[in-house]
């Protein structure tokens, strides 16, 4: 993602990529370490977006989201709403009601995190993305603070309403997604 931001031109076509990574936490820019309780075994890894500490981890999608802000004449807070919205329309196909919040970006579910978002922007372009919890192991999450918050659920598809496949998931998501940031 940064090499790619780095070489990229204003002629460079935007990208989205989905990944799935192993267990790992990642630590925002400026991210207080305090908000790492036990990180056990999983590594940490500080990183160049913004936000606090996050888990990924398998079942998990993360969409990263390489676009150039400026051609689209967007606010980096527009692409955050673009991000929250485009899992928001996707969950609600489900049944499920799920809402944004100002304060805390990201996705909640009877407030509880279903996607967390963080983001960097560079000469005008955006990288890293957004995180899905579909069908994964959530106990990692007690090891940290998640997005800095003490004490904040995490949730994810697999228990709201029996998603158990990222790709499934990302079928129905990606076009969602798509739609938002055209």
């Amino acid at each position: 993602m940064q090499a790619f931001t780095t070489e990229r031109t204003d002629d460079t076509r935007d990208e989205v990529w989905f990944v799935e990574h192993p267990p790992v936490y990642t630590l925002g820019l400026r991210a207080d370490r305090a908000h790492l309780l036990a990180p056990g075994d999983i590594p940490v890894v500080q990183i160049d977006r913004g936000g606090q500490v996050t888990y990924h981890g398998p079942g998990q999608l993360v969409a990263y989201v390489m676009l150039n802000l400026k051609r689209r004449a967007w606010t980096p807070r527009q692409l955050v709403q673009a991000l929250e919205n485009s899992v928001i329309d996707t969950v609600a196909a489900y049944g499920i009601e799920a809402k944004a919040r100002r304060d805390a970006p990201g996705v909640y579910v009877g407030g509880a995190k279903l996607a967390a978002v963080g983001l960097r922007v560079r000469r005008h372009c955006s990288y890293h993305g957004l995180a899905v919890n579909v069908a994964m192991d959530l106990k990692p999450f007690a090891g940290i603070n998640p997005c800095g918050y003490e004490d904040l659920p995490v949730t994810q598809l697999a228990t709201l309403c029996g998603i158990d496949g990222l790709k499934r998931f990302r079928d129905d998501f990606a076009p969602r997604l798509l739609a938002r940031l055209s």
